[in-house]
């Protein structure tokens, strides 16, 4: 019996992860490369009396090609009513080549979405590095506090962001009124951020939300260089200008290189930003529009192929340059004793302080956005609102689809969590214990939801389980086997990091005292990591609920929509649509920033790791 514990708990565990990944990764994403090279068979129907010469002239094509591939004998007339292949499907590289023709738009949009995030990825490394490096290395007052707050941004979906700061990015609104005040601008020629100036816009926004993902990588990495490194350096008569550029700057390219790659994959695959400022002239925007003519239209596969295979050569080159440099501290060495950290005073430390504050100001305008606009009666062509109501908080909490928007992304967000912290585990166990070839497979897998996009994974998802524009089973499953997908990395990440600091010797010890292994997991392993399990279920079940893509494209019933797509829809409303929608946007604002508040409870230092590469 005890053999049979030793292996079948195991095989279980190895067997829920394969059958996990095939349906809910593995499959929709082939689904959706497959329909870039391949073109099904086409068929038609052969009328009543209607010859095969006739049949062939109708469907312009020779009467032997239509005999053979049908498996006809010349003179043969199948039935009335008879379906025939037209055209055998068949691989081709036209979908693709297609997209890059010169009259194609298709190529335009990539390239759009690739300035875009080059430009956004480049911008979060700039407003990154110095803050990094003085979290890193500096000690000034309110250092704990400042670096807190900087994760800020983390709280809030960049397209809640975006409704309320379209209010200060209007012609009129805070943005123009304060540079036209400053004289940097016309107060008859504004910028139009929301028309001609719409991709800046987008830019603005992303930039707010993403550059916490440069700052942590960066911050591990540089806090990882050896300091004895450092004291070498300036020993050699290196100025500290020399000492950032010549030591480490090399050294904290790998966490630049992971940031950066997270950013850019966010900024290029951005589905709510661009739909909130209507900006349709990017890859993300055309997906969405596309994903229910996977059949109709061969560009449509084509365009998410070609997103599909930038995101993965991106993130398996980042993956492969960290590999080779030992981690995000590429030389450093993890563990050594701090050491060579510099006491800012003065003038360092108040530009160091101040443009702390001034980052942490930029960065809270969508959320003071968000608020003012939620809670503004009036906010016409002046920088603040001049009066203030509860009414469309009320009467947004009020609404039927807010209610079922929150209704069904609690159950959505909980049914995914369950599965996320069940797998979890079964990842953490098989990467920490069992290792080998075993764990180098799962632990692949398990990160490849953060190179996938969400408008790639839910359009795979239509592909495969939609059979004439409606879902094969109910939506909300779908949806639930999408978040958890997504969200898998958090939790898997939280208990590989409860596993590493847990001694095998006390399961080893469980085991020596008759324990099976699954007695074992429930009594000894899961009690030792259980504050890690619970923040990783913390993050995963928060995130799930403000999941935007998959969220977007999969729910296309009201009863069935999650409360981002009940936002969504609540903006769309005319006249006052950006307000409602902020004020059911202040529910996710208050329900993400205790969510993480708790995270960081249980997980301490640890709780940045969730989001590096």
């Amino acid at each position: 019996m005890r053999r049979f514990e030793d292996w079948f708990l195991p095989g279980v565990a190895v067997l829920a992860l394969a059958a996990f990944f095939w349906f809910g990764l593995l499959r929709p994403l082939g689904n959706s490369l497959a329909g870039a090279v391949w073109l099904p068979e086409i068929r038609d129907t052969l009328r009543k009396g209607e010859t095969v010469p006739a049949f062939a002239g109708r469907v312009g094509e020779s009467e032997e090609r239509l005999l053979a591939q049908n498996g006809l004998a010349s003179g043969e007339r199948p039935a009335d009513g008879a379906s025939l292949v037209v055209h055998p499907g068949h691989w081709t590289a036209g979908n693709v080549e297609g997209l890059f023709h010169e009259d194609a738009p298709q190529w335009r949009w990539i390239l759009n979405s690739l300035v875009l995030a080059v430009t956004v990825t480049f911008c979060c490394a700039a407003l990154s590095y110095p803050l990094a490096y003085w979290q890193a290395r500096g000690i000034f007052p309110g250092k704990t506090l400042l670096g807190g707050m900087l994760l800020l941004p983390l709280i809030l979906p960049p397209f809640v962001g975006a409704i309320g700061l379209r209010r200060m990015l209007a012609k009129y609104g805070t943005v123009n009124l304060l540079l036209a005040k400053l004289g940097l601008v016309s107060e008859a020629h504004p910028i139009d951020f929301l028309g001609e100036y719409r991709m800046l816009g987008c830019i603005i926004v992303m930039v707010l939300h993403f550059y916490p993902l440069i700052y942590l990588n960066l911050v591990a990495a540089i806090s990882n260089v050896d300091p004895s490194l450092l004291e070498s350096a300036r020993n050699l008569g290196l100025s500290p200008w020399q000492v950032f550029r010549r030591v480490v700057l090399p050294l904290s390219i790998p966490g630049l290189v992971a940031g950066g790659s997270l950013v850019f994959i966010g900024a290029f695959t951005d589905l709510g930003t661009p739909l909130i400022f209507s900006y349709q002239e990017v890859v993300a925007q055309q997906i969405f529009t596309l994903a229910n003519e996977q059949t109709s239209n061969p560009a449509a596969p084509a365009l998410v192929a070609v997103v599909t295979l930038i995101v993965l050569a991106l993130f398996g080159i980042t993956r492969l340059a960290l590999a080779r440099s030992g981690g995000t501290g590429g030389g450093g060495v993890k563990g050594a004793s701090r050491g060579g950290d510099r006491r800012l005073v003065g003038k360092a430390a108040a530009v160091c302080i101040g443009f702390h504050v001034l980052v942490i100001l930029l960065a809270l305008l969508p959320h003071l956005s968000v608020v003012m606009a939620g809670l503004a009666e009036r906010w016409v062509m002046t920088a603040m609102p001049s009066s203030w109501t509860t009414e469309h908080v009320r009467e947004a909490l009020a609404h039927p689809i807010a209610q079922s928007g929150v209704r069904n992304s609690l159950l959505y967000a909980a049914g995914s969590t369950a599965v996320d912290v069940v797998l979890g585990l079964a990842c953490a166990w098989v990467i920490v214990r069992r290792g080998g070839w075993w764990g180098r497979i799962t632990d692949g897998l398990s990160l490849a939801p953060l190179a996938i996009p969400g408008i790639v994974l839910a359009f795979g998802y239509i592909g495969a389980y939609w059979d004439k524009g409606k879902a094969i089973l109910p939506v909300g499953l779908f949806l639930i086997l999408s978040y958890s997908i997504r969200r898998l990395p958090y939790t898997t990440r939280a208990c590989v990091a409860g596993l590493e600091q847990t001694p095998k010797a006390l399961e080893e010890a469980g085991g020596g005292l008759g324990l099976g292994p699954g007695r074992v997991l429930a009594r000894v392993t899961v009690p030792l990591i259980a504050a890690n399990v619970v923040a990783g279920a913390i993050l995963a079940f928060a995130f799930a609920m403000l999941e935007v893509s998959d969220s977007l494209i999969l729910a296309t019933h009201p009863d069935n929509f999650p409360l981002t797509k009940a936002i969504v829809k609540l903006f769309e409303r005319p006249g006052d649509g950006d307000q409602l929608a902020s004020a059911l946007g202040l529910f996710a604002l208050v329900f993400m920033a205790l969510s993480l508040l708790a995270a960081g409870a249980f997980l301490g230092r640890k709780w940045g790791e969730m989001f590096k590469a």
